[in-house]
C-alpha cells in the first residue's frame, strides 16, 4: 500500500514537469504461475532506473512510469526466472499485461522464509515447496523453526522446542485449524517418533514466537499454524532413505470439485541410536498416515476432512555403559551392566470435518468438528550392576586399572504407566471484511476425558544399603502410583478487528481483540485483551515498526495438574504471561538482492507459573501454581539471498528467563533463614543463534547444498532427588552442523526418451545427509549415580553426562511423479 502511494505521488509530480515534453503509462498488471496461482510479492522495477512495486497477495501490480517509445520492466520473485517485458507507447496511458513467470531450476525444491503477507502482525510466513533437502536426523519440519530467532532446542532426535525461555507445553500447533496434540508420556527423543506435520503435504507455515492475536490460544508462548495443500493437478513423490520412507499423493476430480491429498511415512533412527554410548539394541518403528480432502458442494461452500492415523513403538534392550567423566584432574571411570528391557507404545487417531461457507465477497464461515484419541504405554523393568571408580592412569581413563573404588551397587527401575485421551471439539470461526476493517471472530467448546495409570519406581542398593538409608526398613529412591481419572469441557470465545489506514506520514494498522475462555474443572473464566499496532512510514526505506502485545492465560491440560507422586490438583489454576513485544524489520537490497533485517525485543511478566524440571525431554511439573517470574530478551534475523536465486538466514537471540518459587525459604546450618530468589527456568539460555544456507554450483545449479547449524548456551539442570528447585548446574553449551548435498537429476524441463523407465518421472533427486558433521558430543541429560560412601549413610551424587547421538552419514533418493 505504503509503495503504491508512493509512485502514484511521484507519477502526479513528474506529470507536472513532463507532461508537455514526455509520454507516461500506467501499467497495470497481473502475476501468475505455470499453474495459474498468483504470485505473491513479486518484484516490478523498471530496467534502467530501478523504480519499482511489488504485487499484491492476488498478484496484481501498478506502475506509472514516463517513458519514450518504450519501457523494459523486469518481473521477478524469488524461487522463479526473472522476465523482461517490453512496454511499449502506441497512444494509450492505462496498460495491462498478463505474465506468467516459471520455476527456476536453481532454486527448486528451495524451503522460502517470507514475512509481506503477514508484516503487520507477529506471524512469520514460511513457503515450503519441498522440505526434502533439509538436512534433519528427525524428518520433522519443526528442524526449520530452531533455526528463527527466539526459538531453541538440544535435542536433535525430537520436534519439541522452547520459545523464548518457555516449557515445551507452552506452544500452540494448528493443522488446518485443528489443534494438534504432541505424545504425553514421552521421556526421550529417541521415544517421540515423528512430527505429526507431514512435509509433503503443508502448503505453508506461519510462525509466532510471542505476541500474537486473539483467534490463538490457549498457550503463552508460541503458535505454529500449518496449512494443508489443495491440489491444482495430479503428482505424487516417493523417497527412501537410511532413516526410512516416505510417500504421497495428490490431485482432484475430472470437474475440480473434489481435491485430495495422502500421505504415508515410515521412520526409523536405529541407524543413528547406534553412536550412543549406552550398548544395546534400540528398535524404533513410526508409522504415519495422512489424507486431506475437500468437496465442492456449491460455488460458495466447501466441505473439508483431515485424517490421521499414527502407530509408534519403541523397543529397548540396554547391555552395558562404559565410560570416562569428571574433571580433567578427577577422571572418574563408570561401568554399568544392563538386564532388561523397555517397551513403549504411543498410538493417535484423528479425525476431522470442517464446513466452509462464504455467502459474499465479504464474508467467510467455518464449522469444525474434530476429534482426537490417544493410546500411550510406557512399560520397563531394567536392572543395572554399577561399578564407579577413580581412574589410576588420569592420562589414560580407558584403562581398566582404577586408583580407588568409589561406589558399587544395583539399580532398578520399573514402570508400568498407561494413558488414554480422549478430545471431542466443536468449533465455529468467520470474519467479515468492509473498507479498511476486517472482523474476526470464533468460538468453540471442547470435551475431554483422561484415563491415567501411573506406576512407576526406582529402587537403589548401594554396597548393600537401599537409598534413601533406613535402620528399619528398605526405601525406594523414588515412586509414583496412581490412578486418575478426570472429565472436563472447556469453551472460548474471541473477536478482534483489524483497521488500516493510511494518511501522508504513512500506512497504520490496528489488530485489537479479546479472548475469552472457560473450563468447567476449576471453575475459572479468563479474559485477555491483545493488541498489535504497526506502522509502515513513507520513506524512501522500506521500514515497518510494530508493537503487540496482550495477556495470555494457559489453563494446564493434564501433564501440569499431576505431581511427581501422580496426584492431580484439583484447584489448579491457569498459569499466565503478559507479553509486550516491539520490533522492526527493514526491507533491503544487497548486490542487486532482497534482503530483510528483523529485530525484536520483548518483556513477559509470568505468574501462577507450575515449576517443573526437565529431564531429556520429560516435563516433570510440580503440579501446583507456586511460582512468578519473568522473560525478557532480544531477536534478531537477517533473510535474503545470500546466494542468488536461494533464500538463507542467520539469527541470534538473547535471554533471559527467571522464576521464583513463593515461600522456598530454609534454614541453613548456620541457623540463618535463607531467601533463594529468582533461579533460571530449566530452558532459560543467554544466547543462541541458528542458521539456515543454500548454495549451489553456479555452472551447475542442480548440485546443491544445504546446512543448518545451531548454537546454544547450556540449559541449566538440576538434581531429581531434591525437591528444590535453587539449586542447579549449567550443560555446555550445544553446538550442531547438518550438511545436504543433493543432484537433480531430472527436472521438468529434462528431456527423456519415450520409453525410458524415467518417462514417468517429473523429478528426481538424490541426496547425501551428514548429521551432527563435526561428531560434536552435545549433553541431553544425566545418570545420577547414588552411593554410601560414609559411615554416616548419606548418599553421594554424581551425575554422569549423556550424550546425544554422533556423526552418520545418510542416502537419500527423492522421486516426484
Amino acid at each position: 500500500m505504503a509503495a503504491r502511494i508512493f509512485f502514484l505521488l511521484l507519477f502526479t509530480v513528474l506529470i507536472g514537469f513532463s507532461a508537455n515534453s514526455q509520454p507516461f503509462l500506467h501499467i497495470s498488471g497481473h502475476v501468475t504461475d505455470t499453474t495459474g496461482k498468483p504470485v505473491a510479492r513479486a518484484t516490478v522495477k523498471i530496467n534502467t532506473t530501478g523504480l519499482g512495486t511489488i504485487s499484491d497477495d492476488d498478484g496484481f501490480f501498478e506502475l506509472p512510469v514516463i517513458t519514450g517509445d518504450s519501457v523494459t520492466i523486469v518481473i521477478s520473485s524469488v524461487g522463479y526466472r526473472p522476465v523482461e517485458r517490453v512496454v511499449r507507447y502506441q497512444g494509450k496511458t492505462d496498460v495491462f499485461i498478463e505474465q506468467t513467470v516459471v520455476p527456476d531450476i536453481s532454486i527448486l525444491d528451495v524451503v522460502t522464509v517470507r514475512a509481506e503477507t503477514d508484516r503487520p502482525t507477529t506471524m512469520t510466513r514460511i513457503e515450503g515447496r519441498v522440505l526434502d533437502l533439509l538436512p534433519s536426523a528427525s524428518g520433522s519440519i519443526e528442524q526449520v523453526l530452531k533455526t528463527l530467532p527466539g526459538v531453541s532446542s538440544q535435542q536433535e532426535l525430537s520436534s519439541q522446542y522452547s520459545v523464548r525461555g518457555g516449557s515445551y507445553d507452552e506452544n500452540l500447533l494448528f493443522v488446518n485449524d485443528v489443534e494438534i496434540y504432541r505424545p504425553f508420556l514421552i521421556s526421550s527423543g529417541q521415544q517421540e517418533g515423528m512430527s505429526f506435520i507431514n512435509p509433503d503435504m503443508v502448503s505453508s507455515l506461519r510462525f509466532s514466537s510471542g505476541g500474537f492475536d486473539a483467534s490463538y490460544g490457549d498457550k503463552m508462548s508460541s503458535v505454529l499454524d500449518i496449512t494443508y495443500k489443495k491440489p491444482a493437478g495430479n503428482c505424487g513423490s516417493a523417497s527412501v532413505s537410511m532413516l526410512g520412507g516416505t510417500a504421497h499423493i495428490e490431485g482432484l476430480s475430472a470437474n475440480k470439485k473434489i481435491t485430495y491429498i495422502s500421505g504415508f511415512r515410515y521412520h526409523t533412527t536405529q541407524y543413528l541410536l547406534s553412536t550412543l554410548e549406552t550398548r544395546g539394541e534400540y528398535i524404533p518403528r513410526f508409522l504415519d498416515f495422512q489424507t486431506y480432502m475437500t468437496f465442492e458442494l456449491t460455488k460458495r461452500t466447501e466441505l473439508s476432512f483431515l485424517g490421521n492415523i499414527a502407530q509408534n513403538r519403541y523397543d529397548y534392550y540396554p547391555d552395558s555403559l562404559v565410560k570416562a567423566f569428571g574433571t580433567f584432574n578427577n577422571v572418574l571411570n563408570l561401568r554399568i551392566y544392563y538386564e532388561g528391557s523397555e517397551a513403549d507404545k504411543y498410538n493417535t487417531w484423528l479425525g476431522c470435518f470442517g464446513l466452509n461457507h462464504k455467502p459474499n465477497k465479504k464474508t467467510s464461515l467455518k464449522f469444525i468438528c474434530s476429534g482426537f484419541t490417544a493410546a500411550e504405554s510406557e512399560t520397563y523393568d531394567i536392572e543395572g550392576a554399577y561399578l564407579l571408580q577413580e581412574a589410576e592412569d588420569q592420562q589414560n581413563p580407558s584403562a581398566t586399572d582404577s586408583a580407588m573404588n568409589i561406589g558399587i551397587g544395583a539399580f532398578h527401575n520399573h514402570a508400568r504407566n498407561f494413558l488414554d485421551v480422549y478430545v471431542f471439539s466443536l468449533r465455529h470461526k468467520g470474519s467479515f471484511a468492509q473498507g479498511d476493517n476486517k472482523l474476526q471472530w470464533g468460538m468453540g467448546a471442547q470435551r475431554e476425558i483422561v484415563f491415567d495409570e501411573l506406576h512407576e519406581w526406582e529402587m537403589i542398593d548401594s554396597a548393600g544399603y537401599s537409598i534413601p538409608y533406613s535402620n528399619n526398613e528398605v526405601n525406594l529412591a523414588r515412586s509414583a502410583i496412581s490412578s486418575n481419572t478426570l472429565y472436563s469441557t472447556r469453551m472460548h470465545l474471541y473477536a478482534m478487528n483489524t483497521h488500516e489506514f493510511s494518511t501522508r506520514y504513512g500506512t497504520t494498522t490496528l489488530n485489537a481483540g479479546a479472548r475469552f475462555s472457560y473450563w468447567d474443572f476449576n471453575q475459572a473464566l479468563n479474559a485477555g485483551p491483545r493488541m498489535t499496532l504497526a506502522f509502515e512510514p513513507e520513506w524512501k526505506r522500506d521500514f515497518l515498526f510494530r508493537l503487540s502485545g496482550g495477556i495470555y492465560h494457559q489453563p494446564p491440560f493434564f501433564r501440569e495438574m499431576r505431581s511427581n507422586a501422580g496426584i492431580v490438583n484439583r484447584d489448579i489454576k491457569s498459569q499466565q504471561a503478559i507479553h509486550v513485544v516491539m520490533g522492526s524489520d527493514y526491507n533491503f537490497y544487497a548486490w542487486e538482492r532482497p534482503f530483510k533485517f528483523t529485530a525484536e525485543a520483548f518483556y513477559k511478566w509470568l505468574s501462577n507459573l507450575i515449576p517443573y524440571k526437565l529431564e531429556n525431554v520429560r516435563i516433570r511439573y510440580a503440579g501446583d501454581n507456586m511460582a512468578d517470574g519473568y522473560a525478557m530478551g532480544v531477536d534478531f534475523k537477517v533473510n535474503g539471498e545470500f546466494v542468488k536465486g536461494t533464500e538463507s538466514w542467520i539469527s541470534l537471540s538473547l535471554l533471559r528467563s527467571r522464576e521464583d518459587v513463593r515461600n522456598d525459604s530454609y534454614v541453613n546450618g548456620d541457623g540463618l533463614t535463607v531467601y533463594p530468589g529468582y533461579y533460571p527456568r530449566p530452558t532459560d539460555q543467554f544466547a543462541t543463534f541458528g542458521m539456515y544456507f543454500q548454495d549451489y554450483l553456479p555452472r551447475n545449479p542442480s548440485l546443491r547444498m544445504n546446512l543448518t547449524f545451531l548454537y546454544g548456551t547450556g540449559y541449566p539442570f538440576t538434581s531429581p532427588y531434591t525437591e528444590r528447585y535453587d539449586l542447579y548446574w549449567r550443560m555446555p553449551a550445544y553446538k550442531r552442523v547438518d550438511l545436504g548435498l543433493s543432484k537433480i537429476l531430472i527436472n521438468e524441463n529434462s528431456v527423456i526418451h519415450d520409453g525410458s523407465i524415467f518417462k514417468p518421472f517429473k523429478g528426481l533427486v538424490a541426496g547425501v545427509e551428514v548429521f551432527n558433521l563435526f561428531n560434536i558430543k552435545n549433553r541431553i541429560s544425566h545418570i545420577w549415580v547414588r552411593t554410601l560412601s560414609d559411615s554416616e549413610y548419606i548418599p553421594d551424587m554424581y551425575a554422569v553426562p549423556v550424550f546425544l547421538t554422533g556423526r552418520r552419514l545418510n542416502v537419500k533418493l527423492t522421486v516426484r511423479f
